[in-house]
């Protein structure tokens, strides 16, 4: 990947963090105001979705933003690559969960079924998110394990040779 890619990538990622806590700092506190005349477990609950559903993408720019710093250095096929990797299936899970709860709190209201239909179709994909993400997961250890049978074999050679 050539740097101009990672930078690019990087400033995205930067831009998206900004935005994300602008979304928690400003929009979420006009949620709850708007919310006022509800219930007020109904209100926490809202808030709290919003909140830590984009919390959950902020741990997903993080990761990814840590990544691309290895993919820079050359040490992308390493073992410690894999905490990132665990912590992005995990926060891609975390958001799946939060989605179905959204719905299942909105489908006995007066919310459009489509639109829980809707939401349950976003969690659905959230968690087949997750699944690719695992499969990329089990390609960047048989990677590392090819680079590393690779400089075994490279280094027997090196011996090999007179």
């Amino acid at each position: 990947m050539r740097k101009a890619t990672i930078v690019v990538l990087q400033v995205v990622i930067a831009i998206a963090l900004v935005g994300s806590v602008a979304v928690q700092a400003l929009i979420a506190p006009l949620l709850w105001l708007d919310l006022g005349e509800g219930e007020l477990l109904g209100r926490i609950f809202l808030v709290g979705i919003v909140v830590l559903g984009v919390g959950t993408l902020q741990v997903f720019g993080i990761c990814v933003w840590l990544l691309l710093n290895k993919v820079r250095r050359g040490s992308i096929f390493s073992e410690s690559s894999f905490l990132y990797v665990d912590v992005i299936i995990a926060a891609i899970l975390v958001a799946a969960i939060l989605a179905l709860s959204l719905a299942i709190a909105l489908a006995p209201g007066d919310t459009a079924p489509g639109v829980v239909g809707l939401i349950c179709g976003a969690s659905l994909v959230l968690g087949g998110m997750a699944l690719l993400v695992v499969v990329m997961k089990a390609l960047l250890r048989q990677a590392i394990a090819s680079e590393a049978e690779a400089q075994t074999l490279r280094a027997e050679l090196d011996n090999e040779v007179i």
